[in-house]
């Protein structure tokens, strides 16, 4: 599930609380956290909503200034049902504190070279990981697309797995490109003095 950054700021600040999507089926659940530019979102309920229960408070806690634009906004999808979804702010995105790690225990490292090998062995692509991470240190912030042809990788297939990375805080997206964060910086470190191809 995505938001545009206006709508993030504003649930971070706290006036937005409401989201609307029309979709075949959920892709939240209650309970939800989702991870965004702005820290943790929350999925506080969802349900599914007829159009004409929707009104102008609605509109506006959902970060529109007027209902129409909601529904505008919902009827450029055709197909699905509409949900009406109450989020929060959570808290701070995990990842940040994870990429900006100054060691790298013995443990740590293993544990980082297991789940790049596991992506690794369930990518119909093969053996990625080490390969789009030296090409985003080889070439920060380089754009999405310019990095999938300096790789052999489509562009949207690029940027799916690097958020994996991203997840494991070996990298920082930017506007545009990524980087390698420090956590990411100390373990291609180990693996050149360990000699170590994943």
């Amino acid at each position: 599930m995505l938001f545009k950054q206006i709508h993030l700021e504003g649930i971070k600040d706290g006036h937005i609380s409401l989201a609307f999507r029309k979709w075949k089926k959920p892709s939240v659940k209650k309970g939800s956290l989702l991870k965004t530019s702005i820290g943790q979102v929350e999925i506080i309920e969802i349900q599914e909503i007829n159009l004409n229960k929707i009104n102008e408070v609605d509109a506006q806690k959902a970060g529109f200034d007027h209902l129409k634009d909601l529904l505008k906004t919902l009827n450029s999808s055709k197909e699905g049902n509409i949900y009406k979804i109450c989020v929060r702010y959570h808290s701070p995105d995990p990842r940040i504190e994870l990429r900006q790690k100054s060691e790298l225990s013995e443990k740590e490292f293993q544990e980082l070279i297991t789940r790049l090998k596991r992506l690794d062995q369930y990518s119909k692509s093969g053996q990625w990981t080490m390969k789009i991470l030296k090409a985003i240190h080889e070439n920060p912030k380089l754009k999405a697309a310019d990095l999938a042809i300096k790789t052999g990788y489509e562009k949207e297939w690029l940027k799916l797995n690097v958020r994996k990375l991203k997840n494991l805080g070996l990298t920082v997206s930017h506007h545009p490109g990524y980087t390698i964060s420090s956590l990411g910086s100390l373990f291609l470190e180990r693996i050149k003095s360990a000699k170590i191809e994943n």
